[in-house]
């Protein structure tokens, strides 16, 4: 299933994508949750329901629809650092022995098709094509062995990044280069966990004005989903619609000589098999 959230007559409403249509989940089924939230915790008793789409449902083409963000709303965003191990060998990092972990504010959050402002504050702003996982219950202490069942689905990430605020201020400023407004756009939509067999084994790219920048799978993850989940449990309580961004694969800005960071009237995609294509201008912010 792919799963969206959209705006229909002024308000945010949940739905399901059919080949180019979208239909509310409220006019598949009266009983089923109206917010994307809610919905996803109840994803593993639809089982097949809505495969297709059913006869005489009212809809909206996909292209005409305005998408928001496929969750609007999570209480976390949780991102991880240095997880890909092409990456780490690029930035001359070590191989992380225990996950790095930071975070994003909801005001970084964006959709797709959403402009990426540059910050007056930054001009080091880099891009990290990323494979963000969507969680669908509620969990702590979560074991690795039943961490996937936590799992709802995936999505595309793009964590947006100010190097010179994330490593050259005093301590070094990941939170603050990381969650500049615009920072997180995700999308198009979610792919439901059912679909994607092995997490594990996806080719993941950025391409920037149409150039390929990164280029890589996620079998080069250090830190796989279901240990990161484990992890992160250990500390806070996984809600349904929690994000974590596992992490981005080689071909950053800031390794190229010379640096490539971008620019106002760039175009970034970010592109997952299996999951889909996320879309997003670049502009200058105020």
């Amino acid at each position: 299933m792919k799963l969206v959230t959209f705006v229909d007559g002024g308000r945010s409403r949940a739905g399901f994508v059919f080949g180019s249509e979208i239909v509310a989940a409220e006019d598949l089924d009266p009983s089923l949750p109206h917010t994307m939230r809610e919905l996803l915790s109840v994803l593993p008793q639809l089982g097949q329901r809505f495969t297709e789409r059913p006869r005489n449902t009212a809809s909206i083409p996909l292209d005409d629809a305005t998408l928001l963000p496929a969750i609007p709303n999570p209480e976390k965003i949780i991102c991880i650092g240095l997880n890909y191990a092409d990456h780490a060998k690029e930035s001359g990092s070590a191989i992380p022995e225990e996950p790095v972990v930071f975070n994003k504010f909801l005001s970084a959050l964006r959709g797709n098709g959403d402009p990426i402002e540059l910050p007056t504050a930054s001009d080091s702003v880099d891009y990290e094509a990323e494979l963000v996982v969507v969680i669908g219950k509620e969990g702590k202490n979560i074991s690795e062995s039943d961490a996937m069942d936590y799992v709802a689905g995936y999505t595309c990430g793009h964590d947006v990044s100010a190097r010179d605020w994330q490593k050259n201020k005093p301590g070094g400023q990941w939170l603050c280069g990381k969650t500049f407004d615009t920072f997180a756009p995700i999308g198009p939509h979610i792919v439901s966990a059912d679909e994607i067999p092995d997490p594990h084994d996806l080719r993941i790219q950025l391409r920037l004005n149409g150039e390929t920048m990164q280029d890589s799978s996620t079998k080069q993850l250090i830190f796989n989903v279901p240990q990161l989940i484990s992890y992160i449990s250990q500390v806070c309580t996984f809600r349904p619609g929690d994000l974590i961004f596992t992490g981005t694969p080689p071909g950053v800005g800031a390794a190229r000589k010379p640096p490539v960071f971008l620019q106002p009237g760039d175009v970034a995609e970010v592109e997952i098999d299996g999951i889909g294509l996320l879309t997003n201008p670049v502009v200058q912010g105020k």
